[in-house]
């Protein structure tokens, strides 16, 4: 039976103004198994209305009732798991551990913002101006614009409004088209039964064909004072000029070109087990993945062994089967788009210990690459699915160089059993993130989350998610007349 889902505009479920709906399908058998409400211009204007006029009441909340409210919905949230993920195997093919994950962090974002909500926002200034008192105080931006990826649907739908609520604006969401419903409603609905007020967070859902007009609309209306979007390099650059062209700030959370270091000291058994999960985890479609592993010279036969028959061994399909690792790609022409890179770089030199090939509907084995050339697609773009590119270094010097060989600077792994060693590196590598003794993927709460380059600016995560969605005001009070020259 096909669902239908509405838009969530005001605390109410309401169909597109033009009634026009659009269908949500199953990555793993192609089928259609939702539908939801085509949003246009004018529900953007109706969504950015029910934002503007909650945002008094949600602001002028106290910290306490706020609290309750994100407390509550985590609750909401994790007593909700299993219908998570039966919600995330239809429409991203999620596997039950990667939902299940999905869902205890998006559980712990609400907790964290609820912590968030009575620590200090504001500091006392020193002042030359004698009788006086000088603040500076972080208060509510207004309306938010959140835009919000498929792959991690439950975590960044959460975050993408978590934040920006704690710190006392609302949000308008727009759901990404392929996780309209675990990505954006689920999230809404947690939040709307938690008692969040009507029109705190609203909700669009549009068809794939209008996406940059209701992003444009979105981000153009004067009332949204920030933007911030998780998804690709090339459409945060897209939503980084609007916000620009109106003067907007804008937290981008994009792709990255992920390395996983592995040095002449590592253990091998342990590093194979490491990457393996640092690529293939969620069928690689994680901005976090690691699609490059740089091997030290030494280790680079064995390892290379060692991954490429653990690789072969990872079983793919139904997501819904427990025995499965690596579930269906979000679609069948992802999973095209996947092989076309490994197509092109073998073309042009590379080998294939493990895996290749052409796909099968949406599903695409693990596969392993080694002597990936310059020139091919896949040494600088984000692969975005189950493959990983191998390569050796002789020295630290020539580690990081290739390391940094990349401008979507997220995260990167060093794989050592020397912590030292591998602080000396992490200092040198150009990314946002480095996780020394273990691989690439990783998110707590209480983190400063992003990249450098073309991986976007700002933070999610901790103090500095509600510093990116509030604005610091200079305050004096006089407890003097002033003299005055004139």
């Amino acid at each position: 039976m096909i669902v239908h889902r509405n838009l969530q505009i005001g605390g109410r479920d309401v169909p597109a103004a033009s009634e026009r709906t659009t269908e949500d399908f199953d990555p793993y058998t192609g089928e259609a198994f939702a539908t939801v409400a085509a949003a246009g211009a004018a529900d953007v204007t109706r969504a950015v209305d029910a934002a503007d006029a909650a945002f008094a009441a949600w602001s002028a909340t106290g910290p306490a009732a706020r609290r309750r409210v994100f407390r509550r919905a985590a609750d909401l949230l994790e007593s909700r798991a299993d219908d998570a993920v039966a919600l995330m195997a239809r429409e991203v093919g999620a596997t039950g551990p990667w939902a299940r994950f999905n869902v205890g962090l998006a559980a712990e974002f609400l907790r964290e913002t609820a912590a968030a909500m009575s620590r200090p926002r504001g500091e006392v200034l020193a002042t030359n101006e004698e009788g006086a008192l000088s603040l500076a105080l972080r208060e509510p931006l207004g309306v938010v614009a959140a835009f919000a990826p498929w792959n991690a649907p439950l975590i960044l739908g959460t975050r993408a409004v978590a934040a920006a609520l704690g710190a006392g604006n609302t949000v308008v969401l727009k759901a990404s088209e392929q996780a309209p419903l675990c990505g954006g409603l689920f999230v809404a609905d947690v939040l709307r039964e938690a008692g969040l007020p009507d029109g705190a967070v609203d909700v669009l859902t549009n068809d794939p064909a209008d996406a940059a007009d209701v992003a444009s609309a979105l981000i153009a209306d004067e009332r949204v004072r920030a933007v911030n979007f998780t998804g690709s390099t090339r459409t945060g650059r897209i939503v980084g000029a609007h916000a620009a062209r109106h003067l907007k700030p804008a937290l981008l959370e994009l792709g990255g070109k992920n390395a996983i270091l592995v040095l002449d000291d590592a253990d091998v058994d342990h590093a194979v087990a490491a990457a393996a999960f640092g690529a293939f985890h969620n069928s690689g479609q994680i901005c976090m993945s690691g699609d490059r592993i740089l091997v030290h010279a030494s280790l680079a036969a064995e390892f290379t062994e060692k991954l490429a028959a653990k690789a072969a061994a990872l079983p793919t399909g139904d997501p819904r089967d427990p025995g499965t690792v690596l579930g269906p790609l979000i679609s069948r022409a992802a999973a095209r788009r996947v092989a076309g890179l490994v197509t092109d770089a073998v073309a042009r030199g590379a080998t294939v210990p493990a895996g290749g090939g052409a796909p099968a509907g949406a599903l695409y084995p693990a596969t392993v690459l080694t002597g990936v050339p310059h020139d091919a697609a896949l040494y600088g773009e984000e692969a975005f699915g189950p493959v990983v590119s191998l390569a050796e270094f002789a020295d630290d010097d020539e580690a990081v160089a290739l390391a940094n060989a990349t401008d979507r600077g997220l995260t990167c792994g060093i794989l050592t059993e020397n912590g030292t060693h591998g602080l000396r590196l992490a200092r040198r590598i150009r990314t946002g993130i480095v996780h020394v003794g273990d691989q690439t993927i990783a998110d707590e709460p209480t983190a400063p989350f992003g990249g450098v380059g073309a991986s976007g600016f700002g933070r999610f995560g901790g103090r500095w998610g509600l510093e990116a969605f509030s604005n610091t005001r200079w305050v004096t009070l006089a407890t003097r007349h002033a003299p005055y020259p004139f």
